[in-house]
């Protein structure tokens, strides 16, 4: 069996990141997602993570726990090394990442891939709104940030996240599983 992969999927704030992944790891049997850890307190709801102080994510960082982590939006955010277990079992694994981690991340992983998620302005606007987790001064900083490049060297494969969840997880699955679909 050979290694699995590490799959990152990237795109603004508002794109779908976290119900994309989890309509995938629901219709792909071999696909993990990445429980990330992150210093946001839990009552911010979103994504499921593991929260965590500062100190505690220090700590952490100290000790080996992580195979990736970073820092954005004034939170650290890290991917528990145990994710290099789960791809020495041959499972894929998708990680909610950071654009500018993606140098890394690709240098530490043999296997590794780009899903760069896309909606429309209007689209991502109200998204963020609706999640009620950032002042309106944030979501504009958020917004302003939604059309960056991904680094140098990075290359990705794009799907826009504009419409039915459902048919994007079927252009995602379709574009890592080519022959699956």
């Amino acid at each position: 069996m050979s290694a699995g992969r590490f799959i990152a999927v990237v795109g603004p704030s508002g794109v779908g990141k976290d119900s994309v992944m989890a309509g995938m790891v629901a219709r792909a049997r071999d696909l993990v997602a990445v429980r990330r850890v992150i210093t946001r307190p839990v009552a911010a709801g979103g994504e499921d993570y593991e929260a965590v102080s500062a100190a505690e994510f220090a700590r952490r960082v100290a000790e080996g726990a992580f195979v990736l982590h970073w820092q954005a939006h004034g939170l650290c955010y890290g991917i528990p090394a145990g994710v290099v277990d789960v791809m020495a079992r041959g499972q894929d694994v998708l990680a909610n990442l950071s654009r500018s981690v993606l140098p890394l991340a690709q240098a530490r992983f043999d296997r590794f891939e780009v899903l760069s998620l896309t909606a429309t302005p209007e689209v991502l606007e109200a998204r963020l709104r609706a999640r009620r987790r950032e002042s309106a001064a944030e979501i504009e900083t958020r917004l302003a940030r939604a059309d960056f490049a991904l680094p140098e060297g990075i290359s990705a494969t794009r799907i826009d996240n504009s419409g039915a969840l459902r048919d994007t997880v079927t252009r995602a699955l379709a574009a890592l599983y080519p022959a699956r679909a």
